[in-house]
């Protein structure tokens, strides 16, 4: 009992951000590291809330999907125009003809060992847990395949039990480098999915991000993110599920910054109607490219990793788009029909708010383009099983087999269509004195599309002229 209390006060203690890089050693908790097992020991409570976790379902509440109609929605059961859906191509490796290896799965993000997660809670899942990816700063591990063909995720020291007790000892909470192992990574390369999370991020100066600079305030993605029962707050603009839907996540909720957070009352004034960022994030996508077209209708093959790939355009120092967004979002479901804009594309995430209304505020986004294969006879968004098609570049078979895996269909008839994804833009925050000024929105040059935020025209120059009158 001592020793948990002692455990207990350590972790309260990590609430701060310094505290949040502290590493706590559990050197007299256990002798040797067995795999979850070991953790659950003590922490059988924690891995319950984990398995409950959007972290770990890939799925969960989504009210503030304006049709999800009370459906729980994550990575498990919608299509994305990235890497598509995950089931399909959950774990197993894929070689290419000079039998290198080219993919391990979508599981290699997931904060499991290998098994796809249950909604039944058992023993068995909550030893499926992989505690030492967020909690274990020198942890790595790689996939093997077990002797009934089976495939999980292991330690690369597991046959080396001292070297693995010496990484498992060694725990702390998670740390922007743990975080940005799957959230930088994601999409297929660094930075590739969502822009503004870049693997700088783990060391950067106060130029690239005021928050995280190692030389400024060095907060950690827990400083912000943390909620309770390791459920995580925040959900950006183009996820399904979130963990804490009655706690969203805010620069200016009062926990950091106010809703009059500047020193000028016209800033302040901006700010009830314009987001942070908007003018903290003149870029993104600053040192490593973005994926901003992804055209799975077009495979490319790269003969360096002989691989096939979709077709993707990259963008660096990428000015993000504005749109009204209100904090919910209209999400292109699977088994519902595809609803194509004015703009002739199929929005797959589609942030809701208008001008006229007031819970609203102009937000920076990423617009991401893609191209994605639906179902004739019924319009359903058909995923990807992307693993076999980077191998043979087969994308027709691609999406055959997805058709079959995902909706039942046999011989698929399909037809391609052109997408559009809002994403939210909230991370690589400048200081003040790199932010937007007045003139890089309005006049002649600004940035802002004044007809897509639903003004006549620039409202500054209308402003004036009527001061003229």
């Amino acid at each position: 009992m001592r020793r948990l209390a002692l455990l207990a006060a350590a972790l309260a203690l990590a609430a701060t951000p310094a505290a949040a890089k502290k590493t706590y050693s559990h050197e007299n908790y256990f002798e040797h590291y067995e795999g979850t097992k070991t953790c659950l020991k003590c922490h059988e409570k924690e891995a319950e809330q984990f398995f409950h976790s959007q972290h770990y379902q890939w799925k969960g509440p989504a009210p503030q999907i304006v049709n999800a109609h009370g459906m729980e929605l994550g990575k498990r059961n919608t299509i994305n125009d990235f890497c598509t859906n995950p089931m399909a191509n959950w774990i197993g490796l894929v070689r290419n003809s000079r039998g290198e290896i080219l993919s391990k799965g979508c599981s290699k993000c997931h904060a499991g060992l290998g098994k796809i997660p249950s909604d039944t809670m058992t023993r068995e899942q909550l030893e499926n847990i992989d505690c030492l990816i967020c909690h274990a700063s020198g942890y790595r591990r790689d996939l093997y395949q077990n002797e009934d063909g089976s495939w999980e995720w292991r330690p690369i020291l597991w046959k080396n039990q001292v070297g693995l007790d010496s990484v498992s000892k060694r725990i702390s909470l998670p740390q922007r480098k743990m975080c940005l192992r799957c959230h930088s990574g994601s999409g297929g390369g660094p930075n590739f999915k969502r822009g503004d999370l870049e693997y700088r991020l783990a060391n950067c100066s106060s130029d690239f991000d005021v928050h995280m600079a190692a030389d400024g305030n060095d907060l950690q993605c827990i400083d912000c993110h943390a909620g309770e029962d390791h459920r995580v707050r925040g959900r950006g603009a183009d996820l399904s599920g979130t963990d804490l839907p009655g706690k969203p996540l805010s620069c200016d909720d009062g926990n950091c910054h106010d809703s009059a957070p500047h020193e000028a009352e016209i800033l302040n004034h901006h700010a009830k109607r314009v987001y942070c960022t908007t003018c903290h994030v003149p870029t993104f996508a600053k040192e490593d490219p973005t994926d901003m077209v992804r055209d799975w209708s077009k495979p490319t093959y790269h003969p360096d990793k002989d691989k096939y790939s979709a077709t993707i355009t990259f963008g660096k120092d990428v000015k993000p788009v504005y749109r009204w967004f209100n904090g919910t979002t209209w999400e292109q479901l699977p088994r519902t029909p595809v609803r194509v804009q004015p703009d002739g594309t199929v929005g797959m995430m589609v942030p809701q708010g208008s001008r006229n209304d007031p819970k609203a505020r102009i937000y920076p986004f990423k617009l991401h383009r893609g191209r994605m294969p639906v179902l004739d006879d019924t319009n359903w968004v058909i995923p990807i099983v992307v693993e076999e098609f980077f191998a043979d570049g087969d994308i027709d078979k691609a999406v055959r087999n997805a058709a079959k895996d995902f909706y039942g269909v046999e011989n698929a008839k399909y037809h391609w269509v052109d997408t559009t994804r809002y994403m939210g833009i909230f991370h690589e925050v400048q200081p003040a004195k790199n932010a937007l000024r007045c003139l890089d929105c309005h006049g002649p040059d600004g940035r802002m599309d004044w007809g897509a935020l639903g003004y006549d025209g620039d409202p500054m120059l209308a402003l004036l002229k009527s001061a003229h009158h």
